[in-house]
């Protein structure tokens, strides 16, 4: 059922023994007095969690709804200071650790958290207690458990999701029993899986996120096998390792990927080169919709056979679907992936929905690029006049814990209001073309949608992150982080010295070079939304500066804030 890395070897664990240990650490957080109570937000238990993917985070999260506890979930790299508010917020009683630095960064703020009574550990660490010592296998406490689970409303609170507080103090979503199990049956019957209980998966998206942890659920209802990686850094090593059949990821990551294996590209020479780019030339072209000639398919067959054969293998040889969600997917890497026999499904929910809204699906005509695919059964939807994308339905959120405020300015009359702004393509299929907060109206009066001129210019391997100003401006500028390990090849190439990335930026070639590209991409764009001025920064943006959400999504607020001199520079002429 579940499998994880200890000590260098691959551990399984059976469904049975999963359930028998769920069951212990049900009865032994039974045994501390944890309880439903009267089965409302508030005076139900909390226990937290913070901790890499692992099979003790899901067998903790099982045992705690059993109980009708409520499980608040915490990032790995949230800091401390949001870390404390969240505790506090949640009155959390008990939480669990995963390993020493995990451990200690709780301990460094338990003094500010007078509720937390106690913090076990997953790991075996020295003058803490080990989350097995709380197993309680006492026969009339397990019978306790067994009418316990029966008695829990479908409608008690499972789980708050705290959001990563792209704007302001984190927001704790409360999710229903009933939310998630609805929502992960009717994604699940919206995206069947063949032969699910033979297949295997690779997780490695936080699980404190709730699409990988919907996803977990799904795969577990489907009797799949879930191995979990061993951290971000060996997903390569792991996916060559477990061979799975699929996984769930985020745009950023394929990006990361897709920008390995074209590095790999430029290091060819010869006829192995020029097949390597005729190949990804063909890729970029394929259209599942739209049936190629009989020469396009021919050529598609010769570069699958040649070149992105040794793609799939990269992955493990056997990949049947990977699920993308989380931000937009680049079109371009979508026909890439697909042409090579690396079937991609976009989707798209925010947490508030339990989160699935729509995805792109394996059946025949279910997907098409560009769009996040068709709104999966029993949830209903609209667009507002303005194009916000609005849903109702078993899996919408009961609310923002203790925030009534803002849950009756983001469920309106049972409708969800997502905050993103969308599109109907073919009458079937949803697009998201922006976020209504990130919208932004130039001093000329006219609207931007930054992301879709983001998403389009990070197609050129030059360019790793982009993001657009110019709320209130008289244009649209931009800051641009490179794609150094291009510009280290491309410098070697014209003669240009690489000492370091501050230095590259400043040298008038580099900066001449990409002003080109993006007067390339500012032709597809009006005049408004076109890029007048840029500068280019010699580090990513990062979750530790704060700049990322551990989804991998660009603060916008907190990176203009850390270059705000930069900004400024290029409004002063």
């Amino acid at each position: 059922m579940l499998s994880a890395k200890e000590n260098g070897s691959w551990k399984h664990y059976s469904t049975q023994e999963i359930a028998k240990t769920v069951n212990e650490l049900s009865a032994g957080l039974h045994s501390l007095g944890l309880s439903a109570n009267n089965f409302t937000p508030e005076g139900s238990d909390k226990i937290a969690v913070i901790s890499n993917n692992r099979p003790e985070w899901l067998i903790a999260d099982m045992a705690a709804q059993q109980l009708g506890i409520i499980w608040v979930p915490v990032y790995p790299t949230t800091n401390p200071l949001e870390l404390a508010f969240i505790l506090n917020d949640a009155s959390v009683k008990y939480m669990f650790a995963s390993n020493q630095d995990l451990y200690n960064k709780v301990m460094s703020i338990k003094d500010q958290v007078s509720c937390l009574q106690e913090v076990y550990t997953f790991d075996k660490i020295e003058g803490a207690k080990h989350w097995t010592s709380l197993l309680n296998s006492d026969t009339v406490t397990l019978q306790q458990v067994e009418v316990i689970k029966k008695s829990i409303p479908v409608e008690q609170v499972a789980t708050f999701i705290y959001t990563s507080g792209t704007t302001g103090t984190p927001k704790g979503v409360m999710l229903t029993h009933k939310n998630i199990y609805f929502n992960l049956t009717m994604g699940r019957e919206s995206f069947p899986f063949p032969d699910a209980p033979t297949l295997k998966v690779l997780s490695f998206l936080p699980l404190n996120h709730i699409f990988e942890k919907v996803v977990s659920y799904i795969y577990m209802y489907s009797g799949m096998a879930i191995y979990y990686a061993e951290s971000m850094d060996t997903i390569a090593d792991n996916l060559r390792e477990v061979k799975p059949d699929g996984f769930s990821t985020v745009p950023r990551l394929l990006e990361k990927v897709f920008e390995k294996i074209m590095l790999k590209g430029e290091e060819l020479t010869g006829i192995k080169r020029k097949l390597f780019f005729w190949s990804v030339d063909i890729a970029q072209q394929y259209d599942n919709l739209v049936p190629g000639s009989w020469w396009y398919d021919l050529k598609l067959k010769i570069a699958n056979k040649i070149i992105f054969g040794k793609w799939r293998e990269a992955l493990g040889g056997n990949v049947k679907f990977i699920v993308t969600g989380g931000a937009a997917c680049q079109v371009k890497l979508l026909r890439i992936f697909n042409a090579a026999q690396i079937p991609v499904y976009e989707g798209y929910g925010p947490t508030e929905n339990s989160p699935i809204i729509s995805i792109n699906l394996r059946t025949p005509g279910g997907t098409k690029y560009g769009t996040v695919g068709e709104v999966i059964k029993g949830v209903e939807f609209k667009l507002e006049p303005d194009g916000e994308i609005c849903v109702a339905g078993p899996s919408v959120m009961l609310g923002y814990y203790k925030r009534p405020d803002l849950t009756s300015e983001t469920v309106i009359d049972g409708w969800l209001h997502t905050g993103d702004i969308g599109e109907i393509v073919d009458g079937r299929y949803l697009k998201i073309t922006d976020r209504k907060k990130e919208l932004f109206k130039t001093s000329g009066g006219k609207y931007v949608a930054p992301q879709p001129i983001e998403n389009k210019m990070k197609e050129s391997p030059f360019i790793e992150q982009i993001l657009l100003i110019g709320d209130n401006r008289k244009f649209v500028s931009a800051l641009i982080v490179p794609g150094f390990s291009k510009l280290k090849d491309w410098a070697k190439q014209h003669g240009i010295e690489y000492t370091s990335n501050e230095a590259i930026i400043q040298n008038s070639l580099v900066v001449t070079m990409i002003g080109d590209i993006v007067d390339e991409y500012n032709k597809l764009f009006n005049q408004v939304e076109q890029v007048k001025k840029f500068t280019l920064l010699s580090r990513e943006f990062t979750i530790d500066n704060g700049e990322m959400t551990p989804k991998l999504s660009v603060k916008r607020k907190v990176v203009l804030a850390n270059f705000a001199a930069e900004v400024e520079a290029m409004y002063q002429s």
